[in-house]
């Protein structure tokens, strides 16, 4: 049976990872090649990508469930870091509502990642309770989260959220760099779990 595998990336896009820019729009454009390169050698698994930039101007989705034959990349004009970090804002909506959106019926594979160079400082909507409690409700169901994130401490700073799963990198050319590079490796170690997994496993266990 074909595995839906769905890539749900929530990106930092707050005025101070305007020094890392460069590196955030190849990093993820190098995800995106790396997911193709994926599910061509998994060809049950049908990978689909969301991808959420946020800062407190907007909270906008650029991608919707798309194949990822079909993602366009990030470009300068798509990705603007301005403005400050409403993570947990970013993080609710984006996780509201979207197991509805998924194919009924199917095997459905959920991977949230959230990458930020800060911690939250300008949510209206959520708390950090409020998403820790839909992260949980969500991992219930089999859905894997990480969370990458540096200038903080990422391991309470997940963990506040729910999340096991965490990376810290340098908010830096050659940090944020490697951190892309230590993500891809990681994801597709995780594919081939799913290629490999029964319906016991927990995929949710030492992403990194």
């Amino acid at each position: 049976m074909k595995t839906n595998v769905y890539n749900i990336i929530i990106l930092d896009q707050s005025g101070s990872m305007d020094y890392i820019k460069k590196q955030a729009i190849c990093g993820f454009n190098e995800t995106i090649q790396s997911v193709k390169a994926t599910q061509k050698l998994y060809k049950e698994q049908n990978h689909l990508i969301t991808l959420v930039v946020f800062n407190s101007a907007e909270i906008r989705v650029v991608c919707d469930r798309a194949s990822c034959s079909n993602v366009a990349e990030l470009n300068n004009k798509t990705y603007r870091p301005d403005c400050a970090t409403p993570l947990y804002d970013a993080v609710g909506q984006t996780l509201a509502g979207f197991e509805f959106k998924m194919e009924e019926g199917a095997d459905n594979k959920v991977l949230v990642t959230i990458i930020t160079d800060g911690m939250e400082n300008s949510s209206k909507e959520y708390s950090g309770e409020m998403i820790r409690k839909m992260v949980e409700a969500f991992k219930e169901k089999g859905w894997v989260f990480t969370y990458i994130g540096a200038n903080q401490d990422v391991e309470s700073m997940s963990k506040s959220m729910g999340i096991e799963n965490h990376l810290l990198f340098e908010s830096s050319v050659q940090g944020t760099t490697q951190m892309f590079k230590k993500y891809k490796e990681s994801r597709s170690r995780w594919c081939a779990r799913v290629a490999e997994s029964n319906e016991d496993d927990d995929l949710g266990m030492n992403f990194f």
